[in-house]
């Protein structure tokens, strides 16, 4: 079964801050706030391409859902439940901020049977959220978390990295502090500069140094590793691309495939680590088919890396008997 999200974008609307990276008309591709008409005919054209045996979810994103006026959120949801009751969608979810999250919002969402709240923590480091003006604190993060478990949600977190202030290490702490809210699913955002934003006048100053692709690649595969291990799905992994976010538009740690390039370094640790290295040697390495593009790394990155560092040949073979993102190493000499 597909699972297939109706992205409903309520851009900045009812967000009582303006964060230091944020633009969120150049993040949504929307210029224009929602409404319930324009709500309608979106989820009404996304029916259209899913089938019978999809797992259908309308997704109410890019602002702060329960920061706006009650009047628009009751339609919203009320509009989400009119295609549950008629069989059409599964459920509903919207993304919000730690500090919108009170008991009177969320007996709101449930009477009309949301499935999942995201929060956007993007940090848990005090200094980060004060520099990056996110407007809430690391408390907030953790009792809107728990309130929202409480009543029974799925709660989905939210990170970013290379906020200003950020460290790797305040960035695996944040990690760790979404893991002891046992979520049910992250995301991660790199983070990146857009023009229109209070980081792109920082950048423009000296004040604001993106991360290097490099550093960001190193460092998704530390926190991927952990959620992974943490068995947290995590369900997204950069911004998507659009008109308005491609290499040509954003300054920053900018990659189309930027979950693959973490996953497939995630893959090259075990490997390296499973090895015993021995110069001039030979390895034929089986997979899972699916992950074998993961194994080789784009443009051969790993394959490059072994020969490179250690003058080792890899072969990868696909064994549909090898589970998951496991390998078997076989020859050497």
């Amino acid at each position: 079964m597909a699972h297939i999200n109706i992205p409903v974008f309520v851009p900045h609307s009812g967000c009582p801050h303006q964060c230091v990276f944020c633009n969120q008309k150049t993040i949504t591709g929307q210029k224009s706030p929602v409404t319930i008409e324009n709500a309608e005919k979106i989820i009404t054209e996304h029916l259209q391409t899913v089938t019978d045996n999809d797992f259908v979810e309308i997704a109410f994103f890019g602002g702060s859902f329960t920061a706006i006026d009650i009047e628009t959120q009751t339609e919203l949801c009320a509009l989400a439940k009119k295609y549950i009751d008629m069989g059409k969608v599964h459920t509903f979810r919207c993304s919000t901020r730690p500090d919108c999250i009170n008991e009177e919002i969320l007996d709101n969402l449930r009477s009309f049977g949301i499935g999942t709240i995201e929060l956007g923590v993007q940090s848990t480091d005090r200094e980060v959220l004060l520099l990056s003006e996110r407007g809430h604190t690391r408390e907030d993060v953790i009792r809107a978390s728990k309130l929202i478990k409480a009543y029974g949600i799925n709660l989905g977190l939210q990170m970013m990295t290379n906020l200003p202030g950020d460290t790797f290490e305040k960035s695996i702490k944040t990690c760790e502090d979404l893991i002891s809210l046992k979520p049910s699913c992250v995301r991660v955002y790199p983070t990146l500069t857009l023009e229109g934003t209070k980081l792109h006048s920082m950048y423009k100053e000296g004040s604001y140094v993106p991360y290097t692709l490099e550093d960001t690649v190193e460092l998704l595969s530390v926190l991927m590793e952990k959620f992974n291990q943490a068995n947290i799905d995590v369900i997204r992994v950069g911004l998507q691309t659009t008109d308005e976010i491609n290499s040509d538009t954003v300054i920053g740690p900018y990659h189309q495939a930027i979950r693959e390039l973490a996953e497939s370094r995630i893959f090259r640790k075990k490997l390296e680590s499973a090895l015993s290295y021995k110069k001039d040697t030979i390895f034929d390495v089986y997979v899972n088919p699916k992950y074998v593009s993961k194994a080789i790394g784009q443009k051969r990155c790993n394959i490059m890396y072994f020969k490179d560092k250690y003058n080792i040949v890899l072969n990868i073979r696909p064994d549909e008997s090898i589970q998951n993102s496991s390998f078997v190493v076989k020859g050497g000499s």
